[in-house]
């Protein structure tokens, strides 16, 4: 249970952030929805957390601007006070094949992928530090573990979470506090969706458990890692991805 702790999920208002921010708020967490632009959709995922007699609030920021994520933090603390959980999940894709992909659609998937999480992290860092029970958790990718054709810039981006996660965790060790990463596989969400259905298939046939995961795979993980029972890993890649080989 993650009674008493605040939880902030960037990326909370669709796919797997909302199936994050709903399972820790079942769970006993209060709630940071953030969204960048799809207010209706955040006070949706606000509104499905109250009538199952959970807490959240809904709060806009586009993570890549350092000016937005500051003044994020001060609502989230004039609202709720220090968070004790940050959950990196915010993220786009800008998919191309390199030799086609231009300077300005490198920077974009930078600037929130690896950009936000420095924001985030950056601003609730003193947060996590001090809490009792701190946690830095980054969603990652198994793109970032294998690379796939036509996304080198988001392969990048997810790849380097890796070693950020690894260093943030060496360097608030000290507090108790902990940094993990978990790199989801392929997930049924409206952005697989949106693949064709033959790239799917060629997909499906390379996941050992002969499924693609489900929101509430990748959920369940992050409550754990959020929760007390992880207290003595930090610093971990945390693969979700039905068998796939990286």
């Amino acid at each position: 249970m993650l009674d008493g702790q605040t939880c902030l999920v960037t990326g909370a208002s669709r796919g797997i952030g909302r199936g994050i921010a709903e399972d820790l708020a079942t769970h006993g967490a209060t709630v940071v929805v953030n969204y960048r632009s799809s207010e209706k959709q955040a006070q949706d995922v606000v509104a499905e957390i109250e009538s199952n007699d959970g807490t959240a609030i809904a709060v806009q920021g586009d993570v890549s601007d350092y000016d937005d994520v500051e003044d994020m933090h001060a609502e989230i603390h004039d609202a709720l006070g220090p968070i004790d959980v940050l959950v990196n999940n915010a993220g786009i894709t800008i998919d191309k094949k390199f030799a086609n992909m231009t300077r300005e659609d490198w920077d974009a998937v930078m600037d929130v992928n690896l950009g936000g999480v420095f924001n985030c992290t950056h601003c609730f860092y003193d947060d996590i530090q001090e809490s009792e029970h701190g946690r830095l958790i980054n969603i990652s990718s198994v793109v970032g573990q294998q690379g796939n054709y036509g996304q080198a810039n988001y392969a990048a981006t997810k790849s380097g979470l890796f070693g950020f996660t690894r260093t943030i965790a060496l360097e608030m060790a000290h507090s108790g506090s902990t940094a993990n990463c978990i790199a989801p596989g392929f997930v049924k969400t409206d952005m697989l969706e949106e693949v064709p259905q033959r790239v799917q298939e060629k997909i499906l046939r390379e996941i050992p458990l002969d499924r693609f995961a489900t929101v509430e795979d990748i959920s369940g993980i992050v409550r754990f890692v959020a929760g007390e029972d992880s207290s003595y890993m930090t610093g971990q890649v945390l693969g979700v991805n039905g068998g796939m080989e990286w």
